[in-house]
């Protein structure tokens, strides 16, 4: 089976939208080196111990720096290579020889105006190409993010793929005695056995009869409790993020019941209101309130949600510090909740969405029942 990865044309794409944004920021030349970004240009993700940057000319070149050697699949122009590693060690001064590479490209010709990432934009990059970037592109890259062509879509999926696999195993195992370290353990090789590869995540909550946090030593889970597992795998990179809660013993008791029903009621509204063009913020002050009434004691304290892609939490923000509106081709989660002594210790359940020009698509399949 072949694995989804990203695409030439997807890649080739995403350059050109920069490149439209570096024409009205008046910049010659954009230079990334997050991996996240060399990844999402080039289609090459550099191996976690490894640096690298990516260069995109306004003139249309696309230039790739990579450890080592040419690697087998990326989007680019040309590559440049510098060497990471000196008989197998690798070397702790790579950012500045990956400097020393880029001086082969900014040589060519004068470069008067340039962006880079102001939040990790090293020394090195900015003596290569003659002084500091006259432009900041973190926030475009941000917000092109937003939109996920065809090819990042099948990497999510593939990502929300892991987690119904985890999930499966979690209703598997889940039962009075079982430990949290196992439960941690076996979620994590069921989702490698899906990807068929490494992951580069796992997501962050694996405890149970609390809100969430990693799995703990010695703590194992009891009769009548509720074990919430937020999993976000990352598949090469790119994030699923969503949640289900179980009952231990399989048997939830009445209130538990109660507030598992309030908490599904809220991807009704989800699906009465999302559209290009909504607010994120009216979307969750409308589930707040009907989360406020469930429970008058305010027990959902969070987010309602937010976009996934390269980071586990993008734009949007369905969260009342922001203002984003939805916009057609993100992808975002909704992870309504309620916490209390009464649940042992609460509930939330996340699914993943699609925007679509009328509405939503659901991404995730995995069932909800406690």
């Amino acid at each position: 089976m072949t694995q989804p990865q990203l695409t030439s044309k997807g890649c080739r794409a995403r350059q050109q939208r920069l490149r439209e944004r570096m024409s009205t920021l008046e910049i010659e030349r954009a230079v990334v080196v997050s991996p996240e970004h060399v990844q999402y240009l080039t289609g090459f993700r550099p191996h976690w111990l490894m640096h690298a940057a990516a260069v995109v000319d306004l003139t249309g070149d696309c230039t790739l720096v990579a450890a080592n050697s040419e690697p087998d699949f990326h989007v680019a122009d040309r590559v440049l290579t510098f060497e990471a590693q000196w008989n197998a060690t690798l070397r702790m001064e790579q950012r500045e020889a990956i400097g020393g590479a880029l001086r082969k490209i900014s040589d060519q010709r004068s470069i008067r105006r340039w962006g880079g990432e102001f939040s990790v934009c090293y020394p090195h990059v900015s003596e290569a190409l003659g002084g500091e970037p006259t432009a900041d592109i973190d926030s475009n890259l941000w917000e092109m993010r937003r939109i996920k062509d065809a090819d990042e879509v099948a990497m999510i999926r593939k990502a929300i793929a892991c987690t119904d696999a985890m999930y499966r195993r979690a209703r598997e195992i889940i039962a009075p005695g079982v430990s949290e370290l196992e439960v941690f353990g076996q979620l994590h090789s069921a989702a490698v056995e899906e990807a068929g590869e490494a992951l580069t995540a796992l997501g962050n909550d694996y405890q149970c009869n609390s809100p969430g946090g990693p799995a703990r030593s010695g703590v194992v889970a009891a009769d009548g409790e509720l074990y919430i597992l937020d999993l976000g795998p990352a598949y090469r990179g790119y994030f699923a993020d969503n949640c289900r809660a179980f009952s231990v013993n399989r048997q939830p008791t009445d209130e538990q019941q109660k507030a598992w029903e309030a908490i599904m009621s809220v991807f009704e509204i989800v699906k009465e209101m999302v559209r290009p063009g909504a607010s994120c913020r009216a979307l969750y002050d409308r589930c707040k309130a009907w989360l406020d009434e469930a429970d008058p004691s305010g027990s959902f304290w969070h987010h309602l949600g937010h976009g996934i892609g390269l980071y586990p939490h993008e734009a949007p923000h369905l969260n009342p510090a922001w203002d984003d509106e939805f916009q057609e081709g993100e992808i975002f989660t909704v992870e309504p909740g309620l916490y209390y002594d009464g649940l042992q210790a609460g509930i939330r359940i996340e699914e993943n969405y699609l925007v679509t020009a009328d509405g939503i698509e659901q991404l995730t399949i995995t069932p909800t029942e406690l």
